[in-house]
C-alpha cells in the first residue's frame, strides 16, 4: 500500500502479544561448537542470547501462542477477542503444503475464517501489515489478526559459524480493527528478485526439489549494505508521505537483524540512540517476527506511549523491504 491510508476505515491496533520458546541459547553455549568467542559474537551482532524451539515444536505452535496473547489483550482494550481474518507472515511454515495460517486459526478456535500465509522473509510483518490494513480499508474485513512467526533454528546449519549465532525463534502478533483512532498511517514496500541469492535456502522448492542444500545461506556483507540503504530510504519515504520530520519520530523499530545495521540506519537518519527500540541482544534475529516481538516487548517495558510517532522498517530475502508510519494507540 502506497501513500496515506483511507481515513474513512482507519485501521487501529487493539491488541498485541509475543511468544518465545522456553529454551535459551547463550553465546557460551555456541562458543565451542562454532570455534568463536562471546566477544566476537557480541561485537558483530550485539546478541547475547536467543531462544530456540525444542524438537517437536513448530512455527504454528509459537504463532498460536502469540496470537492468543494478542486476542486476550484485544479483549482487555475493549475488543471482542474474535477476528474476521488471519494473516500469518512466515518463511518457516510447518510444511511446504498446505499453508500454516489455517492451522493456526484452528488452534486458536477462530472457526472457518479466511487464513493464509505471506512469505517476505524478514520484511514479512510489514508485508502482512500492508495486506491487513488494505483488507480493512477496502471493507473486506473489519478485524484482522496479523501474526509473524519464524523458527529459523530449524533451517540454519547449527555448525555454520557465519549464521548459527544470529537467529532465534519467536512470534509476534497484533489485532487490527476498523474504526477508532487511526494507528497505521502509511506504508511503503519494495522488492528486487535479482537479489534473491543474497538470502536464500537453495533446496527444497520446485527449482531444485532434490537438492541436498537445505540450509539457509546469506551473503553477510552484501546484506548489510543493502539493509542499511533500503531501510534508510524506505523510512525517509514513508515519513515524507505523512509529513513527519525525522525529529518528530519518537520511536524507531527496525528489523532486529543485528545492532550494527540498526546503528547505521539511525546514524544515516539522524535519530538519537535513545529513540531506537532494540531487543535483539536477548532474542537474536527472529526474522519476520522481529518487529512485532520488539513492539510487544517495548510495550511491556513501557517504552511505547499513546500518541507517540513510531516508524518501522525492515529488509529481508527476496530481496524485500518496507517501512510504516504509526501513531501508537492507547493500549493500557
Amino acid at each position: 500500500m502506497y501513500g496515506p491510508i483511507d481515513a474513512v476505515r482507519t485501521p487501529r491496533i487493539s491488541g498485541l502479544g509475543h511468544a518465545l520458546p522456553a529454551r535459551i541459547v547463550t553465546n557460551e553455549d555456541l562458543v565451542a561448537r562454532l570455534d568463536t568467542t562471546d566477544e566476537w559474537i557480541r561485537t558483530r551482532s550485539g546478541i547475547s542470547t536467543r531462544h530456540h524451539v525444542d524438537p517437536g515444536t513448530a512455527t504454528s505452535d509459537l504463532a498460536a501462542e502469540a496470537g492468543a496473547r494478542a486476542l486476550k489483550h484485544d479483549l482487555q482494550t475493549g475488543g471482542s477477542g474474535q477476528v474476521d481474518l488471519l494473516v500469518l507472515a512466515t518463511t518457516t511454515p510447518d510444511r511446504t503444503c498446505p499453508g500454516t495460517g489455517p492451522l493456526v486459526a484452528t488452534k486458536l478456535g477462530l472457526g472457518p475464517i479466511p487464513a493464509f500465509d505471506v512469505n517476505a522473509v524478514c520484511s514479512g510483518f510489514l508485508y502482512g501489515l500492508s495486506t491487513a490494513t488494505a483488507l480493512i480499508a477496502s471493507g473486506t474485513a473489519d478485524s484482522v489478526l496479523l501474526i509473524a512467526a519464524d523458527t529459523f533454528s530449524t533451517i540454519v546449519d547449527p555448525d555454520d559459524r557465519r549464521t548459527a549465532f544470529l537467529f532465534g525463534d519467536g512470534a509476534g502478533a497484533v489485532v487490527l480493527r476498523a474504526g477508532g483512532e487511526q494507528t497505521v498511517h502509511a506504508l511503503t514496500l519494495g522488492s528486487d528478485g535479482g537479489q534473491e541469492d543474497l538470502i536464500i535456502t537453495p533446496g527444497g522448492g520446485s527449482r531444485d526439489p532434490g537438492s541436498a542444500e537445505r540450509w539457509f545461506a546469506m551473503q553477510g556483507q552484501a546484506v548489510y549494505r543493502q539493509a542499511v540503504d533500503r531501510m534508510t530510504r524506505s523510512t525517509r519515504e514513508v515519513l515524507d508521505r505523512v509529513g513527519w520530520s525525522v525529529d518528530e519520530v519518537d520511536r524507531f523499530v527496525g528489523h532486529q537483524a543485528n545492532s550494527r545495521i540498526l546503528d547505521a540506519v539511525a546514524q544515516r537518519l539522524g535519530l538519537p540512540a535513545d529513540r531506537i527500540v532494540m531487543n535483539l541482544d536477548r532474542v537474536g534475529n527472529t526474522a519476520a517476527a522481529s518487529i512485532p516481538v520488539a513492539l510487544s516487548d517495548a510495550h511491556d517495558r513501557g517504552l511505547l506511549k499513546a500518541g507517540q510517532k513510531v516508524a518501522l522498517a525492515a529488509f529481508g530475502g527476496g530481496a524485500t523491504w518496507g517501512a510504516a508510519a504509526l501513531t501508537w494507540p492507547e493500549l493500557g
